[in-house]
């Protein structure tokens, strides 16, 4: 019987300099990852996001086996696309504030650990999240989310990390409006009034652990709408998922498929992992076994 594949021992390493860690800890990952017995073929350093994509493309198609992103969840929901039905494992250094992806996969959160789990773990194959055709490794929401990712300032993330953009959801909170929420899930409609909808491909959103039936590898995508008009009761809301309290559940409604409509009265902007990237009405759905990752040995 032929056992799983090994991970690749040669890779590119693409880290976004542009993100809150990357440009301090490129050098140290690319010396770390040859300790390790990692062999880089090539190590880029990406000081304009824009080259992002384009440079993990090239390795993908020169040949690479196994392609290393580092950078926060925007960075590798932007990369996983170059992946999706390729034969090249992704494997992850989580530098950015959420690292929510890293989380859903228990990868560690810091340097040394992540690059462990990459000279020592195993692949996996995971599902990946769709939004009208753009693929997403975690998650997306319609609501807060997208109001305070196009307006965050980038130096508040840069400097107060998590706490900064907290603070800006509190700050955001503020200006927000409800809206009416209309989902088509296996043939039956659903409308009610909602305060926020998370799409959820794993478990964690802005580094808290917020859908809690969400796997990378079930088949589904879940919806996850908190219901009602008043502001107050998407406070709580959060309140009860950052306190891992059992009033998390009371708010919300949850919807599980292949594929789901959403659509949104007024229309509203969709952030994906942390980017605002779609607007509603959209299709979310799941690709099953898209990629193959790199996680921890003991997962």
């Amino acid at each position: 019987m032929v056992g799983p594949k090994p991970v690749p021992k040669e890779a590119v390493l693409v880290i976004n300099a542009h993100s809150r860690k990357g440009r301090a800890l490129f050098r140290r990952a690319a010396f770390r990852l040859r300790e390790a017995g990692i062999r880089l073929i090539a190590a880029h350093a990406i000081r304009d996001p824009k080259q992002l994509i384009p440079t993990v493309k090239a390795a993908v198609a020169g040949g690479a086996p196994m392609v290393i992103v580092g950078g926060g969840d925007g960075s590798l929901s932007c990369a996983v696309d170059e992946l999706v039905d390729r034969d090249c494992v992704f494997a992850l250094l989580p530098l950015g504030t959420a690292n929510s992806f890293a989380r859903t996969l228990g990868i560690p959160l810091d340097l040394d650990g992540a690059i462990r789990t990459i000279a020592t773990g195993k692949r996996r194959r995971v599902d990946l999240g769709v939004i009208d055709g753009d693929y997403f490794a975690n998650s997306a929401a319609i609501g807060v989310s997208p109001l305070i990712g196009a307006t965050v300032p980038p130096r508040l993330k840069k400097v107060l990390g998590r706490f900064g953009y907290l603070a800006w959801a509190a700050w955001s909170m503020l200006r927000f409006k409800g809206f009416e929420l209309i989902l088509e899930v296996d043939g039956e409609t659903h409308r009610f009034p909602a305060l926020e909808v998370r799409i959820a491909n794993g478990g964690f959103h802005g580094g808290v652990e917020v859908v809690d039936d969400a796997e990378v590898d079930s088949g589904e995508i879940v919806v996850q709408a908190v219901t009602g008009r008043f502001k107050k009761r998407l406070l709580m809301n959060w309140l009860a998922i950052l306190f891992r309290h059992g009033l998390r559940r009371e708010a919300v409604r949850d919807f599980h498929a292949r594929r789901i409509r959403i659509e949104t009265e007024p229309r509203l902007p969709i952030s994906i992992d942390g980017e605002v990237l779609g607007h509603t009405p959209a299709i979310a759905e799941v690709a099953e076994c898209a990629i193959e990752v790199v996680v921890p040995a003991d997962a």
